[in-house]
């Protein structure tokens, strides 16, 4: 993963720290001292994300996250060395994603920030209509699949079900439910035909239908998207 952080931090020592450890995980840290400098990065730099301390010597870092979030809906991480549960639900409740505590271990900032940026991606994805998991696109819109730009094809009903399993990805679904989601009728669970268009959907998706990676049975329950492979 490749991105662009603005962190707003008034120790340097651990601003550097941070941006020396994030480096070779692929994130470049720009630093500010200041809120309102860091402000203006956002707002003209578009980064991926923001690692915000809740207190600066200017403006409250509270005061920035509600600032960010009026005007963007950048993933904000919240730094903070107060441990009043009060600061963290207050900047959760402005719109911050995620909230860390000082002193932190450097992989647990890591994490937290893969994190959030998966869930921003996730949100961009469900507001433009399309699903996207790594060569595997799903487009709602115009009712297409894709694999690596590659165009498959797919009948309405087995669109709609892989639409249905994408849409609940790591969530076992049984066949009434998929049934339910694609508003099919009984029959078609009864007959087990869903069990075709799932290995038709395979087909048209995997790399090898007979060892799925993606639409993964689970014996006597259902199938399960898998939105990460290894």
């Amino acid at each position: 993963m490749s991105a662009r952080i603005v962190m707003i931090e008034d120790d340097f020592a651990l601003a550097t720290m941070v941006a020396e450890y994030l480096a070779p995980a692929g994130f470049d840290v720009e630093h500010h001292g200041l809120g309102e400098r860091g402000l203006r990065a956002i707002e003209t730099g578009s980064p991926d994300a923001v690692i915000l301390d809740v207190t600066l010597p200017d403006v409250d870092g509270l005061e920035i996250c509600r600032r960010v979030r009026a005007r963007s809906d950048v993933p904000v991480l919240m730094l903070t060395a107060r441990g009043e549960e009060t600061d963290r639900i207050v900047g959760l409740e402005l719109g911050a994603d995620d909230y860390l505590p000082k002193p932190f271990n450097p992989r647990e900032l890591l994490a937290r920030l893969r994190a959030i940026l998966r869930r921003g991606e996730r949100v961009a994805a469900r507001r433009d209509g399309t699903r996207r998991f790594g060569r595997l696109e799903i487009d709602r819109d115009r009712r297409q699949v894709r694999i690596g730009g590659s165009l498959r094809s797919l009948t309405t009903h087995q669109f709609e079900l892989l639409w249905a399993l994408a849409d609940h990805p790591g969530r076992v679904l049984s066949r009434e439910r998929l049934l339910d989601l694609v508003h099919a009728n009984a029959l078609e669970a009864y007959d087990r035909s869903i069990d075709v268009h799932v290995s038709r959907i395979r087909a048209a998706i995997e790399d090898d239908p007979r060892h799925p990676r993606r639409v993964i049975t689970v014996r006597g329950a259902g199938y399960v998207f898998a939105s990460e492979q290894d």
